[in-house]
């Protein structure tokens, strides 16, 4: 009686940096390092204070739940964000009127100031990293990327 392994029928697997997910992890490594380093620095807000803020003002009024959302954020972490941000003085918290133990985010007036500076760089840093495709690519890309999302959101 003979025994094969199963290594002499499979197929051999595919080289790790042809794979679209190790690249797209590969791109947001790369493109992460801005966020983490003197990219987000330079707004002179703590690099995961300013994505914190980022979201904030595009999408305000936020709960601290919506916050975690957008941000991509567990909800103890966008509640540390939103704390800190408060205490600078860059976002106001009020009460939430529908959820008595919830709190709604807004940007301060120097937030909106801080917000500003922080979606300059941002999207500076975009250009860059986008700025290989031609308009038309973009739009393609775009619309391939937002297929993708929509794709995995739905699972």
């Amino acid at each position: 009686m003979t025994t094969r392994t199963k290594t002499a029928t499979r197929t051999p697997p595919a080289a790790l940096d042809g794979l679209l997910s190790h690249r797209l992890h590969e791109l947001y490594k790369l493109s992460d390092a801005f966020g983490s380093g003197s990219g987000l620095r330079a707004s002179g807000v703590a690099p995961g204070d300013a994505r914190c803020l980022a979201a904030i003002g595009a999408f305000e009024p936020l709960s601290v739940v919506e916050l975690a959302a957008r941000a991509r954020l567990n909800k103890a972490q966008a509640s540390r964000a939103a704390q800190s941000l408060a205490d600078q003085g860059l976002v106001k918290k009020q009460a939430n009127s529908a959820d008595a133990r919830g709190v709604v985010l807004t940007l301060t007036a120097s937030g909106r100031a801080a917000w500003r500076k922080v979606m300059a760089l941002i999207e500076r840093h975009n250009e860059e990293v986008f700025g290989v495709f031609s308009p038309n690519e973009r739009k393609q890309f775009d619309k391939l990327l937002e297929r993708l999302l929509a794709h995995h959101r739905e699972q």
